[in-house]
């Protein structure tokens, strides 16, 4: 290789360790990588930054500000109530729920879907004596394949149809992808509900672990006037930390704090309501400065009428790697994280001193108006009030769908491009006051655009030293002896490795080039092997970190981490099966 290989392939080793660890975001690894590679002069700054000109990022970007509207609008809200009825079965539930949300990701982003139906599933699954485990990876899984259906459905799509733009072939069509998706997600979404009752065990969900944990009993203190708590802060008093105890509020007269900050100063006569175990409530009564309240006795803690929220932490969140006392969460929240659940259980050290991982579902006690403070911003994937389903707007939801149904009619027929199209719909959605331009602008997710749009120049990198040539031929050499089906499987299972440790948008970025000089040494049709690089970084169902939307049922379905590749496993062999078979009949090799 040349000297230019050499250290292309290091740059892009560095970035998928840093990727893989979680040592910065993805688009920072990418776009980073793109930036020393245009600085060493391997790339020209045309190069580096080709994808600021390709419609594929500005594409994504606008198509998030309309799912951002369908969720503004409850677009999908009465989604489970109509599929899922009042049906206790699990089997006849999951076959009413997961194709209509397959069909709705095949022209929506998956995760404002999952977003908007968590929650939902969760409260209906609990009604009907369901655990959410049940239902919520299949519905994760669903979207997933939903998106291998037309152009729009996921990023990855735009991104590999702009890749194949960009080395001067002709963009992908809106129906072109769906000759190998359709099959796939359809056969896919049917195992589903065949071996979803059969693979999923139960899991306790959040829900089900704040509830048994807020079973423990609670008790009113009162602060002595003239104490030694009297004018001290929480902090200082020793009531912060408290082993297997939480300060829930703090009453003054008609005033009511909660939630409690380590800041609060306590006043003489003050009221505190602490929960949690009995052993440990009794002994706040040895505590100097403390008094037993007027209702002394223990009682169950009122779940209906606390204000208790699920958040589920991504990988783009400022709370990565931080604990919840350097992160400031009560200060700058507004809430008090109460449990951190992690691989399906609950953390058990002191919750101050954990440092938080991607996937981590926090549970807050907050006011009411948690959830929309948060909802839209990227620390948090998911935020949902447990135990109630989420108030939606509806006033606005027929145009939302007018404007969504004309943007799919527009770019399917070919009337206009899919991005013309999408400004078409996102210039209807905030001239019709659907989405203030404020709530535009945060829906986009700005590091999948910066990844998408750094990544072509990390492509273009990989194509000019002959990287993606070596590794390529390195490809066809191991697999080629099995034929051109062999080559067809190298570049899937090589597309399904990265997307499983990175992300499905990095895996198409480092995979197409390589696919590309794969197909020229082979013979293959270059877009036949685009799709089946688009379908393969789409078939995400291993790990919860492979996929967004995975991460987002990780906590609330009260998973293990593998509980992924139990179900993931039959729907991974599928979609290779799929790709390997389909992509040959439609683009002969």
């Amino acid at each position: 290789m040349t000297a230019e290989a050499w250290l292309t392939l290091l740059v892009l080793a560095i970035a998928i360790f840093a990727m893989v660890r979680d040592l910065v975001p993805p688009a920072v690894a990418i776009l980073g990588g793109t930036v020393v590679l245009l600085l060493a002069d391997v790339i020209t700054t045309e190069e580096a930054f080709s994808g600021f000109s390709n419609p594929a990022p500005l594409t994504i970007a606008v198509l998030y500000i309309l799912a951002a509207a369908a969720a503004r609008t409850g677009l999908l809200h009465p989604l489970v109530a109509s599929t899922l009825g009042t049906r206790r079965s699990l089997r006849r539930g999951l076959g009413r729920l997961l194709p209509p949300v397959a069909l709705a990701s095949s022209v929506l982003n998956n995760t404002p879907i999952v977003a908007m139906l968590v929650p939902e599933v969760g409260s209906w699954a609990s009604r009907h004596g369901q655990q959410p485990s049940r239902f919520l990876m299949p519905l994760s899984f669903a979207a997933i394949l939903g998106g291998t259906v037309t152009l729009i459905g996921t990023s990855t799509n735009l991104v590999v149809s702009g890749l194949l733009e960009a080395a001067g072939h002709e963009p992908l069509g809106f129906f072109e992808i769906t000759k190998v998706g359709l099959p796939i997600a359809v056969i896919g979404v049917a195992a589903l509900v065949l071996l979803a009752p059969r693979l999923l065990p139960d899991r306790p969900s959040t829900q089900d672990e704040l509830t048994d944990r807020m079973r423990e009993f609670t008790v009113d203190m009162v602060i002595d006037p003239g104490g030694p708590l009297d004018g001290a802060t929480v902090e200082d008093a020793g009531l912060r930390d408290l082993a297997g105890v939480f300060l829930v509020e703090v009453s003054r007269g008609d005033e009511t704090i909660v939630p409690v900050s380590p800041t609060t100063r306590l006043h003489g006569d003050d009221s505190l309501r602490f929960a949690g175990r009995a052993g440990d409530v009794v002994d706040l009564h040895t505590m100097r400065g403390l008094r037993s309240g007027a209702e002394n006795q223990m009682r169950r803690f009122d779940l209906e009428r606390s204000n208790f929220f699920e958040a589920v932490v991504g990988a783009t969140s400022p709370l990565i790697g931080k604990t919840l006392k350097e992160a400031g969460f009560r200060g700058r929240y507004g809430g008090a994280v109460i449990a951190v659940h992690r691989a399906g259980q609950r953390v058990d050290a002191k919750l101050g001193e954990v440092p938080l991982r991607v996937g981590d579902t926090l549970v807050v006690l907050s006011d009411e108006g948690f959830r929309d403070r948060w909802i839209d911003r990227g620390d948090f994937l998911l935020v949902s009030r447990l135990g109630a389903s989420p108030v939606v707007a509806s006033t606005k939801r027929p145009l939302a769908a007018a404007i969504l149904l004309g943007v799919v009619l527009l770019a399917a027929t070919g009337t206009v491009s899919v991005l013309k199209a999408a400004l078409l719909g996102a210039l209807a959605v905030l001239g019709l006051r659907i989405l203030r331009p404020g709530e535009a602008r945060s829906a986009i997710d700005l590091d999948v655009v910066l990844l998408i749009a750094g990544g072509f120049g990390m492509a273009a990198a990989m194509e000019k030293s002959g990287l993606a040539e070596t590794i390529a031929t390195g490809l066809v050499d191991t697999f080629g002896t099995l034929g051109s089906i062999g080559g067809l499987l190298g570049i899937v299972l090589a597309t399904i490795l990265l997307t499983e440790t990175v992300s499905n948008t990095a895996a198409a970025l480092i995979v197409f080039p390589i696919a590309a000089s794969a197909a020229d040494a082979l013979g293959f049709d270059l877009r036949g092997v685009a799709i089946a690089v688009a379908v393969a970084a789409s078939a995400s169902f291993l790990t919860p970190v492979g996929y967004q939307t995975n991460v987002m049922v990780y906590g609330p379905g009260g998973y293990r981490y593998t509980d992924y590749s139990r179900l993931g496993a039959p729907l991974t062999l599928l979609a290779i099966t799929g790709i390997l078979v389909l992509v040959p009949l439609f683009w002969p090799l």
